[in-house]
Protein backbone atom coordinates (compact mmCIF):
# COMPACT_ATOMS: atom_id res chain seq x y z
CA UNK A 1 0.00 0.00 0.00
CA UNK A 2 1.42 3.54 -1.00
CA UNK A 3 2.35 5.66 1.66
CA UNK A 4 0.18 8.63 1.57
CA UNK A 5 2.81 11.11 3.26
CA UNK A 6 4.98 10.40 0.27
CA UNK A 7 2.75 11.60 -2.13
CA UNK A 8 2.36 15.21 0.11
CA UNK A 9 5.83 15.34 0.64
CA UNK A 10 6.67 14.53 -3.11
CA UNK A 11 4.23 17.61 -4.19
CA UNK A 12 5.70 19.94 -1.33
CA UNK A 13 9.36 19.71 -2.40
CA UNK A 14 8.01 20.24 -6.09
CA UNK A 15 6.08 23.26 -5.04
CA UNK A 16 9.31 24.24 -3.44
CA UNK A 17 11.02 24.00 -6.47
CA UNK A 18 9.18 26.17 -8.67
CA UNK A 19 9.24 28.66 -5.91
CA UNK A 20 12.76 28.88 -5.24
CA UNK A 21 13.32 29.01 -9.50
CA UNK A 22 11.36 32.14 -9.72
CA UNK A 23 13.29 33.87 -6.41
CA UNK A 24 16.08 36.89 -7.38
CA UNK A 25 19.30 36.49 -5.75
CA UNK A 26 18.33 39.08 -2.99
CA UNK A 27 15.34 36.66 -2.60
CA UNK A 28 17.63 33.67 -2.08
CA UNK A 29 19.67 36.25 0.92
CA UNK A 30 16.71 36.77 2.58
CA UNK A 31 16.88 35.34 6.35
CA UNK A 32 14.31 32.89 6.83
CA UNK A 33 12.17 31.29 9.80
CA UNK A 34 15.41 28.72 10.97
CA UNK A 35 17.58 30.96 12.96
CA UNK A 36 20.68 31.56 11.46
CA UNK A 37 19.59 29.71 7.78
CA UNK A 38 18.96 31.62 5.08
CA UNK A 39 16.12 30.76 2.10
CA UNK A 40 19.28 29.63 0.00
CA UNK A 41 19.67 26.95 3.25
CA UNK A 42 16.25 25.92 3.32
CA UNK A 43 16.76 24.83 -0.27
CA UNK A 44 20.25 23.14 1.38
CA UNK A 45 18.20 21.47 3.85
CA UNK A 46 15.33 20.13 1.71
CA UNK A 47 17.79 18.57 -0.27
CA UNK A 48 20.31 16.94 2.70
CA UNK A 49 18.18 13.94 3.65
CA UNK A 50 17.24 13.16 0.49
CA UNK A 51 20.61 12.35 -0.69
CA UNK A 52 21.69 10.72 2.50
CA UNK A 53 21.78 7.39 4.18
CA UNK A 54 18.94 7.36 7.41
CA UNK A 55 19.08 3.80 7.97
CA UNK A 56 18.84 2.63 12.01
CA UNK A 57 22.93 1.90 11.81
CA UNK A 58 23.96 4.70 9.99
CA UNK A 59 21.51 7.54 12.55
CA UNK A 60 22.93 5.78 14.95
CA UNK A 61 26.54 6.19 13.92
CA UNK A 62 25.67 9.79 13.25
CA UNK A 63 24.22 10.03 16.89
CA UNK A 64 28.00 8.62 18.11
CA UNK A 65 30.14 10.86 15.93
CA UNK A 66 28.12 13.91 16.69
CA UNK A 67 27.52 13.00 20.35
CA UNK A 68 23.96 13.22 20.60
CA UNK A 69 24.24 17.09 18.68
CA UNK A 70 21.80 16.42 15.82
CA UNK A 71 21.41 19.62 15.31
CA UNK A 72 24.83 20.61 14.33
CA UNK A 73 24.90 17.26 11.93
CA UNK A 74 21.73 18.77 10.47
CA UNK A 75 23.69 22.49 10.08
CA UNK A 76 26.71 21.24 8.30
CA UNK A 77 24.42 18.66 5.90
CA UNK A 78 22.29 22.18 5.24
CA UNK A 79 25.38 24.52 4.87
CA UNK A 80 27.33 21.84 2.65
CA UNK A 81 24.21 21.29 0.27
CA UNK A 82 23.58 25.16 0.13
CA UNK A 83 26.88 26.00 -1.31
CA UNK A 84 25.71 24.90 -4.53
CA UNK A 85 24.68 27.43 -7.71
CA UNK A 86 21.22 27.79 -7.05
CA UNK A 87 20.02 26.61 -10.32
CA UNK A 88 21.66 23.03 -9.33
CA UNK A 89 19.50 23.42 -6.12
CA UNK A 90 16.76 23.69 -7.97
CA UNK A 91 17.15 21.17 -10.22
CA UNK A 92 18.58 18.80 -7.54
CA UNK A 93 15.24 19.29 -5.45
CA UNK A 94 12.98 18.42 -8.98
CA UNK A 95 15.34 15.43 -9.38
CA UNK A 96 14.70 13.80 -5.83
CA UNK A 97 11.48 14.95 -5.23
CA UNK A 98 9.74 11.80 -5.28
CA UNK A 99 12.22 9.78 -3.23
CA UNK A 100 10.27 8.04 -0.86
CA UNK A 101 11.97 8.92 2.65
CA UNK A 102 11.55 7.07 6.15
CA UNK A 103 13.82 8.20 9.33
CA UNK A 104 14.46 5.71 12.06
CA UNK A 105 12.10 7.75 15.19
CA UNK A 106 9.59 9.44 12.90
CA UNK A 107 8.78 7.38 10.28
CA UNK A 108 7.92 8.97 6.95
CA UNK A 109 5.59 11.75 9.47
CA UNK A 110 8.79 13.82 9.65
CA UNK A 111 9.86 14.26 5.95
CA UNK A 112 6.50 15.08 4.67
CA UNK A 113 5.90 17.80 7.89
CA UNK A 114 9.63 19.18 7.07
CA UNK A 115 8.73 19.39 3.56
CA UNK A 116 5.51 21.51 4.41
CA UNK A 117 7.27 23.37 7.35
CA UNK A 118 10.42 24.15 5.74
CA UNK A 119 8.31 25.72 2.22
CA UNK A 120 6.63 28.27 4.56
CA UNK A 121 9.91 28.33 6.59
CA UNK A 122 11.32 29.90 3.21
CA UNK A 123 7.89 31.68 1.98
CA UNK A 124 6.81 33.73 4.80
CA UNK A 125 9.36 36.11 5.14
CA UNK A 126 9.21 36.70 1.19
CA UNK A 127 5.55 37.70 1.86
CA UNK A 128 5.03 34.86 -0.87
CA UNK A 129 1.40 33.10 -0.46
CA UNK A 130 3.01 29.75 -2.03
CA UNK A 131 1.99 26.73 0.32
CA UNK A 132 0.34 23.36 0.32
CA UNK A 133 -3.21 22.34 0.03
CA UNK A 134 -5.07 21.36 3.04
CA UNK A 135 -4.73 17.96 3.02
CA UNK A 136 -0.97 18.43 3.09
CA UNK A 137 -1.90 20.52 6.47
CA UNK A 138 -4.15 18.14 7.72
CA UNK A 139 -1.32 14.97 7.85
CA UNK A 140 0.53 17.80 9.31
CA UNK A 141 -0.80 18.64 11.94
CA UNK A 142 -1.71 14.83 12.50
CA UNK A 143 1.78 14.71 12.72
CA UNK A 144 2.86 16.85 15.31
CA UNK A 145 0.15 16.13 17.73
CA UNK A 146 1.66 13.10 17.82
CA UNK A 147 4.47 11.03 19.78
CA UNK A 148 6.66 10.80 17.05
CA UNK A 149 6.74 14.51 16.46
CA UNK A 150 8.25 14.45 19.88
CA UNK A 151 11.47 13.28 18.77
CA UNK A 152 12.64 17.06 17.16
CA UNK A 153 9.63 18.75 15.86
CA UNK A 154 7.64 19.73 19.07
CA UNK A 155 9.00 19.63 22.61
CA UNK A 156 7.14 17.59 25.23
CA UNK A 157 4.71 20.24 26.84
CA UNK A 158 4.67 22.84 24.20
CA UNK A 159 0.92 21.68 23.68
CA UNK A 160 0.00 20.89 27.29
CA UNK A 161 -3.41 21.76 28.16
CA UNK A 162 -3.77 23.30 25.01
CA UNK A 163 -6.80 23.09 21.92
CA UNK A 164 -5.79 23.12 18.77
CA UNK A 165 -8.58 24.22 16.57
CA UNK A 166 -8.46 24.43 12.40
CA UNK A 167 -10.48 27.09 10.67
CA UNK A 168 -10.13 26.70 7.47
CA UNK A 169 -11.48 22.65 7.29
CA UNK A 170 -12.44 20.17 9.99
CA UNK A 171 -9.34 19.35 12.00
CA UNK A 172 -9.13 19.94 15.92
CA UNK A 173 -7.20 18.34 19.17
CA UNK A 174 -6.36 18.52 22.62
CA UNK A 175 -8.27 20.18 25.46
CA UNK A 176 -7.74 23.52 27.36
CA UNK A 177 -7.42 26.62 26.44
CA UNK A 178 -7.83 27.32 22.71
CA UNK A 179 -5.70 28.09 19.84
CA UNK A 180 -7.48 28.68 16.32
CA UNK A 181 -6.77 29.61 12.63
CA UNK A 182 -5.68 28.25 9.32
CA UNK A 183 -4.01 25.00 9.41
CA UNK A 184 -0.98 26.37 7.92
CA UNK A 185 -0.53 28.71 10.66
CA UNK A 186 -1.78 26.53 13.68
CA UNK A 187 0.86 23.84 12.07
CA UNK A 188 3.86 26.90 12.09
CA UNK A 189 3.05 28.15 15.26
CA UNK A 190 3.16 24.35 16.87
CA UNK A 191 6.71 23.48 15.50
CA UNK A 192 7.70 26.73 16.90
CA UNK A 193 7.79 29.24 14.36
CA UNK A 194 6.84 32.81 16.58
CA UNK A 195 5.83 34.79 13.29
CA UNK A 196 2.73 32.25 13.20
CA UNK A 197 1.52 33.32 16.49
CA UNK A 198 -0.42 36.86 15.03
CA UNK A 199 -2.21 34.07 12.76
CA UNK A 200 -3.79 33.15 15.46
CA UNK A 201 -6.86 33.65 17.93
CA UNK A 202 -7.73 32.37 21.34
CA UNK A 203 -6.42 32.44 24.43
CA UNK A 204 -4.08 29.69 24.36
CA UNK A 205 -2.04 31.68 22.06
CA UNK A 206 -0.43 33.88 24.83
CA UNK A 207 0.35 30.31 26.32
CA UNK A 208 1.99 28.92 23.41
CA UNK A 209 3.52 32.38 22.79
CA UNK A 210 5.55 31.18 26.32
CA UNK A 211 6.69 28.05 25.29
CA UNK A 212 8.11 29.36 21.78
CA UNK A 213 11.85 30.68 21.74
CA UNK A 214 11.99 34.41 19.73
CA UNK A 215 9.75 37.32 19.13
CA UNK A 216 6.51 36.79 16.63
Amino acid sequence: MADPHHAIATRNRLLAADMLAALTPEQWATPSLCEGWTVREIAGHLIAPLESDFTWRSVLGIIVRYRGDLGRYVDEQTRERSARPTDQLVARLRDLADTELTVPFTGSGGPMADSAIHLRDAARPLGIDVSPDLDAWRATLDFLTSKPAMRGFVTKDRLRGLRLVATDQDWAWGEGDEVRGASEAVAMAVAGRAHALADLDGPGVAVLRDRIPGDP
